[in-house]
């Protein structure tokens, strides 16, 4: 096994995404997720409820990561496209799955319609993935884990993914806080220090422009050695401070 973080991508699905009607908070969520458990998340991309845009999609990400994540089109209506897509995807069949059928008949008694059981179509190899929420599942094919789109419902399902997952070092952030000063000034000692250390993630954040009040540049360094995004904090630290600017610890 590789000694390397494992990668994602993330592929969020849905027409009301890109129409701006409905604002993605999913991404953040995974994200989140992810770093805790020391997963590089890489990529991200938006597509439609279009099933060739799906699968094309779909098939870069999953070729290129080690974990695919899709957010979206897994309810009951004619635009909810993502299992049939990834069915054609993997070029396998996309029949009933059992246990799928059982969870949601029961949940819906009389209410069992046939747009509800569009939801029991797993892709032939799929694993289910829990939903506490609706009881409606998720599905795991191979690198590929497919969730809901509301947010409630995808943030469930991700305590059913996570023993799933290879981890690996979490990674460490530290932030400095410099006042009354925008990038630009701050450009060339965090260039520095980010040459001095290339294993280490270093990046600029401005805060307070357009708005009334302190204006200045919050600076973070990230890195899975904790000692030594330590000691490119306290470098970054010191070079900023030997040019006169008004450096503190930012959170």
């Amino acid at each position: 096994m590789s000694d390397a973080a494992p990668t994602a991508a993330v592929l969020i699905i849905g027409d009301e995404i890109l129409s701006g009607r409905t604002a993605d908070t999913n991404l953040n969520t995974i994200a989140r997720f992810l770093a805790a458990l020391g997963i590089d998340l890489l990529e991200a991309r938006t597509v439609g409820d279009r099933t060739e845009q799906i699968i094309g999609a779909l098939n870069a990400l999953r070729a290129a990561h080690d974990y695919v994540f899709t957010t979206g089109g897994i309810g009951p209506t004619h635009d909810d496209m993502t299992a049939d897509a990834v069915a054609e995807a993997f070029c396998v069949a996309l029949p009933e799955h059992p246990d799928a059928l059982a969870l949601l008949a029961r949940r819906y008694g009389d209410r069992f319609n046939a747009a509800r059981r569009r939801m029991a179509r797993i892709p032939k190899g799929g694993v289910l993935i829990a939903n506490p929420v609706t009881d409606a599942p998720g599905f795991q094919l191979d690198n590929v884990f497919v969730m809901a789109g509301v947010p409630k419902i995808m943030q469930a399902m991700l305590e059913d993914v996570a023993p799933r997952l290879r981890t690996g070092a979490v990674v460490h952030a530290r932030s400095l806080r410099v006042s009354g000063v925008g990038e630009g000034d701050v450009a060339a000692p965090l260039a520095a220090v980010a040459a001095a250390h290339p294993d280490l993630s270093l990046g600029s954040y401005p805060f307070g422009h357009g708005t009334v009040g302190e204006i200045g540049t919050s600076l973070v360094v990230r890195g899975r050695n904790a000692a030594a995004v330590a000691e490119a904090t306290e470098t970054l630290r010191t070079a900023l401070s030997a040019t006169g600017m008004t450096v503190s610890s930012d959170g």
